[in-house]
């Protein structure tokens, strides 16, 4: 039976991948005035850089300024100027700085989840900007604990569980990523409710999770979200 569940926050509680599209494409537009985008790939090349940079600099708007900074010196040749620098320490801080919009129907799935299961936020990214968006989302009070770390591996998950003195099989988790929610939970024993945001960053593309696997379930919108738990407690 379901003990605990947990709720990934970005694209999941709330909207955020589409600020990051945006403040790439305005980084290609920035770009462009040096060098010919499509021939450069470079929206390829600053994924590369942040590849790169996730172990130094962490998940998150500074991690993507940094790196995007990094890649206008790189694909420039150190031709790009400093207004056009500014520029792009500008995006990061719009990403920063944008209003908490949470996904239709999140509020009414969680308080219904809340009130059958004890749950938990888990997500990952800068401890401050994560902060803030739980703070403004308006849904602190529904959890019973609130953790923000650095990476969504088995580790994090495994700590989270035994700190909660959960078994991984009484666990499910709810996220928009089969990378960083379903796959190290089903890794460890746990169940996964795969709620598919309408864009995805490139390096959550990339996982592990065989298709109609029997401890995942994919729902269409936060609405399913009640019935997949129930469907995973019968089937316990």
């Amino acid at each position: 039976m379901i003990e605990l569940v947990g709720f990934d926050g970005d694209d999941t509680l709330w909207h955020s991948e589409g600020y990051y599209q945006h403040a790439g494409a305005e980084f290609e537009r920035i770009v462009s005035a040096y060098i010919d985008v499509a021939d450069a790939s470079v929206r390829a090349r600053l994924h590369a850089v942040e590849r790169r940079n996730l172990v130094l600099f962490g998940y998150g708007a500074k991690g993507m300024t940094l790196s995007m900074i990094e890649a206008a010196i790189e694909v420039t040749a150190g031709r790009i100027a400093s207004r056009d620098i500014h520029r792009i320490v500008e995006l990061g801080r719009a990403i920063l700085d944008h209003p908490v919009e949470l996904l239709d129907g999140i509020r009414a799935a969680v308080e219904d989840v809340a009130s059958r299961h004890c749950i938990v936020l888990v997500t990952k990214g800068d401890l401050f900007h994560q902060e803030r968006k739980v703070e403004q989302s308006g849904l602190a009070d529904l959890f019973h604990r609130i953790e923000i770390v650095s990476e969504k591996d088995e580790r994090s998950y495994a700590r989270v569980l035994a700190e909660c003195a959960v078994a991984a099989p009484a666990f499910a988790m709810v996220g928009n990523s089969l990378r960083s929610d379903i796959e190290p939970v089903i890794g460890l024993g746990g169940y996964g409710i795969h709620m598919p945001y309408h864009v995805t960053w490139e390096h959550e593309l990339q996982h592990g999770v065989e298709s109609g696997h029997p401890r995942v379930a994919t729902v269409d919108g936060p609405a399913g979200i009640a019935a997949a738990l129930a469907a995973f407690d019968r089937r316990g």
